[in-house]
């Protein structure tokens, strides 16, 4: 199957780069968990990494994600699939990105912007929930 290219305007999600900002996001969670499993166990307490550990999972994770979001686009009209794209990717970005700045720096008031992370991943969940109910309802 091929994407369509770059036709939306700026700012705009579109299938290419839902799957770009996927690669990319898959490439970090990978590099962040492998770099805390090897360059960083003997600087970290386990509870950092751990920490560490919990974002590049839930960032992988959303990486998939946004790949599926990026293949739905193609299939299903209207811009609320670009909602549930634009949700994960700003989720990964203050979900994980404030876990490991947390973890990293042990600057502790990060933590109260993890929630706000984790709240634009279940509005990507939940939109999602709501458009293939959508889908239901308008099949034969």
């Amino acid at each position: 199957m091929m994407l369509r290219p770059f036709t939306a305007v700026e700012n705009d999600m579109v299938p290419a780069m839902a799957i770009c900002l996927a690669a990319l996001n898959g490439f970090c969670a990978v590099a962040m968990g492998a770099f805390a499993a090897h360059g960083l166990k003997q600087r970290l307490d386990e509870y950092s990494l751990g920490i560490i550990n919990t974002a590049a999972h839930y960032q992988l994770v959303h990486a998939v994600a946004l790949v599926l979001a990026g293949v739905l686009m193609l299939h299903w009209q209207g811009n609320l699939m670009k909602v549930v794209a634009w949700s994960w990717f700003v989720g990964i970005l203050l979900f994980s990105g404030s876990l490991y700045i947390l973890a990293l720096t042990g600057i502790r008031w990060l933590g109260a912007i993890t929630p706000i992370g984790g709240a634009a991943l279940l509005l990507g969940w939940g939109m999602l929930a709501y458009l293939a109910w959508r889908q239901l309802s308008l099949a034969p």
